[in-house]
């Protein structure tokens, strides 16, 4: 008799597993999250939540604290030009016709077109160094420290002529809240042509590459506020019946 064969049959029964759930990272590191990454760009500047870097933040704080202080220059300048007559010298001046009395707008004119066309330069300079063009970076910023120096040179003349014609710094209140205004104004615009000065040396040593073209970036916003200053106190000064 042949032993009978027990054939075992084994049900395998497979139970479908769920999906494995994802955890959701905690409210907080999701919005960590993103702030963290723009903390850094691939230059190592750091970012604040605007966006922007911190250098290029702190410069405009720098600048909106520029504006008070000029505002408050001009103020002060159109103020004492009201009382031009009570001052010795000036009973008779008219002061509708300051400007053509005073000054030598044409010459002045010229000089302010120059200062405006350094603007143009600078912003051809940032962008030859965005292109890695610092060779013709180099020119225009060159070309931007030259206009700015014009500049100072055409406003000492002023001074000197207007010293020479007895207006001086210490004449009357008017005459101080004119040299102060302007000659303010122009010691940012030697201010300026130092920095540009200085970052043309860096680019000679190639320590100006294109990865810090943000550093020449922010050396512009400085550079174009002051033109837009001088846009303003021209036309108070100067201009303005």
């Amino acid at each position: 008799m042949s032993p009978r064969r027990n054939r075992t049959t084994t049900t395998v029964t497979t139970e479908r597993q769920p999906p494995p759930t994802r955890r959701r990272p905690p409210l907080a590191e999701t919005l960590a999250a993103p702030a963290t990454d723009a903390h850094h760009d691939d230059h190592g500047h750091g970012h604040t939540i605007t966006g922007i870097s911190n250098e290029k933040l702190a410069m405009w704080l720098f600048l909106g604290s520029e504006c008070l202080l000029f505002g408050g220059l001009i103020s002060t300048f159109l103020l004492y030009r009201k009382k031009l007559n009570s001052f010795p010298g000036f009973e008779n001046a008219e002061i509708s016709k300051l400007g053509a009395q005073l000054f030598d707008i044409p010459f002045t004119s010229v000089s302010s077109f120059v200062l405006l066309m350094s603007s143009l330069t600078m912003v051809l300079a940032v962008s030859s160094l965005q292109r890695r063009d610092e060779q013709r970076m180099r020119i225009w910023l060159l070309a931007t420290a030259l206009l700015g120096a014009s500049f100072i040179a055409g406003q000492i003349y002023e001074f000197t002529a207007f010293v020479k014609e007895g207006l001086g710094f210490t004449t009357n209140i008017f005459s101080s809240a004119f040299f102060t205004l302007t000659g303010f104004h122009g010691a940012h615009v030697v201010i300026g042509i130092i920095i540009l000065m200085t970052m043309f040396a860096m680019s000679l040593q190639g320590r100006l590459g294109p990865e810090r073209a943000e550093a020449l970036e922010i050396a512009g916003l400085y550079w174009h506020f002051v033109d837009v200053v001088w846009v303003v106190v021209f036309v108070v000064v100067y201009l303005i019946k």
